[in-house]
């Protein structure tokens, strides 16, 4: 065999070796991560809640999620080990950001120019019950209760109360 035949077996062959090589040292890196937890220590999970760790046991790690909300996790469900200021950053909201540049406002009403919130030309929609059912609804409680004589109101299919197709 020659060795054109053979180099696209020999770079295939290095290319699988330099991507299990890379995944390796990231697996390596997060189980080193996990071991160097402490307790009092901020962290993430993979599920994105962060918590303080309490305890630490060969497999699992006791995480308090809330103050007094204790929760027991896997330690391979840990995805990062946050240090003491970022931690207090984001859960307490401490510190200030710093913010380089121009800060972009969060809805578009301060781009438009004005400030009065009712200055739409969309009409109002009225919401409330129209005033023919509230006199079909009176007259049906006045005869519920006997105060009053029941007036023929016309239904869907054109006939009066007391009619009947029946011959």
């Amino acid at each position: 065999m020659s060795l054109v035949t053979l180099l696209p077996f020999i770079v295939l062959i290095g290319a699988m070796f330099l991507m299990t090589r890379s995944a390796k040292k990231k697996q390596q890196a997060a189980a080193q991560m996990r071991n160097d937890m402490q307790p009092g220590t901020g962290v993430r999970t993979i599920g994105g809640m962060y918590a303080t760790v309490k305890e630490l046991h060969d497999d699992t790690v006791l995480l308090e999620v809330a103050p007094g909300v204790h929760a027991i996790y896997a330690k391979n469900s840990i995805g990062a080990v946050l240090d003491d200021a970022e931690y207090n950053r984001i859960v307490h909201g401490d510190g200030d950001l710093e913010v380089d540049g121009h800060v972009v406002p969060d809805d578009a009403s301060s781009l438009t120019g004005t400030t009065d919130s009712d200055t739409s030309d969309d009409a109002k929609i009225d919401l409330g019950k129209k005033p023919e059912a509230d006199e079909v609804k009176d007259e049906a409680e006045a005869e519920a209760e006997g105060d009053a004589e029941p007036k023929d109101i016309e239904s869907k299919d054109g006939k009066t109360n007391g009619e009947s197709d029946a011959k």
